[in-house]
């Protein structure tokens, strides 16, 4: 039984040895047949030379430099394509997810699952982020018609014919959790301990959020359409009720209707044709973006590749 563990890299530099140290540790406990693949998202921190030299101490290590930057998603992705690991572990790499947790996982999976996801108990994060991160996660639901626990993250240990199921799925925009949580089989979730940040910050910026979320909303749901059709047919009945009316008030009382509110009403159609344009060039881009079917990502070499 062999397990690996898949960690994109990115910004956490200081953390690599400490991470490694730990992971060996914890993962030793379960089984010695293991590898731990690194894959560097080309790090602005040159992680990749820190990668390289625990490649040739420990060959349990994998490394797995991309030609650029693809983001967190994809560099995932890269990882699980190069795992010949039985069990699949995929962790961040700032050590706010405790590779310790690792065995916990594991002996939860051989109750019988399939899927073990870890749930942030106590979310070490800043509370900006906490609170625009659960308002998305309501809009998630919202839009997908089900469930969704915004404190499981992206730790989780996967059994191998589930990741291969997940590998197959080559769309452009990626979210990890909810792909698994999409093909299902059986999953199960634990409350894990959730660390301040070892070394380093985020990579996401508001405005890369801001975009993934909007990328994950219209990618995975067709329901922001549908509400803007009907907003567009409640408008209409709207502004058939209010024609009447003003028909009936300018006989009545024999008033000119005014320019004001002919100006503020066209203003205001106007800009929600605009948005709803907008929203259909999205989708529209979406499929552009998937019919020119590009590699979702490049490597430019692999470190101890046992293929």
């Amino acid at each position: 039984m062999k397990i690996s563990v898949v960690i994109p890299m990115y910004g956490c530099r200081e953390a690599i040895g400490e991470l490694h140290s730990r992971l060996v540790t914890s993962v030793s406990k379960i089984t010695d047949d293991y590898e731990i693949i690194m894959v560097n998202d080309n790090c602005p921190q040159n992680s990749w030379e820190v990668i390289e030299e625990l490649c040739s101490k420990d060959k349990h290590v994998k490394g797995i430099e991309l030609s650029r930057n693809f983001g967190q998603m994809k560099a995932i992705l890269a990882g699980l394509d190069n795992a010949s690991g039985d069990w699949i572990v995929v962790m961040d790499c700032d050590l706010q997810d405790r590779p310790e947790e690792i065995i916990r996982l594991y002996e939860k999976a051989q109750e019988g699952y399939d899927v073990v996801f870890a749930r942030r108990a106590h979310r070490q994060d800043n509370p900006i982020k906490i609170f625009l991160a659960n308002q998305f996660y309501k809009v998630y639901r919202y839009a997908v018609d089900g469930e969704y626990d915004g404190a499981i993250c992206n730790f989780s240990i996967v059994k191998k014919e589930v990741i291969e199921k997940y590998c197959q799925m080559r769309e452009q925009h990626r979210a990890y959790v909810m792909y698994l949580r999409w093909l299902g089989f059986r999953q199960a979730v634990i409350d894990v301990e959730h660390n301040e940040r070892f070394a380093g910050k985020s990579g996401y910026s508001l405005k890369k959020r801001l975009n993934m979320a909007i990328e994950l909303l219209t990618s995975q749901s067709d329901k922001i359409l549908r509400l803007f059709i009907r907003l567009g047919f409640g408008l209409s009945f709207i502004s058939f009720l209010a024609i009447i009316g003003l028909i009936i008030y300018h006989f009545v009382a024999d008033v000119a209707i005014g320019w004001t509110s002919l100006i503020a009403t066209t203003v205001l159609m106007g800009g929600l044709i605009i948005s709803v344009i907008g929203v259909v060039g999205i989708y529209v881009g979406n499929i552009f973006i998937e019919t020119k079917n590009r590699p979702l990502y490049v490597i430019r070499q692999i470190l101890n590749s046992d293929k």
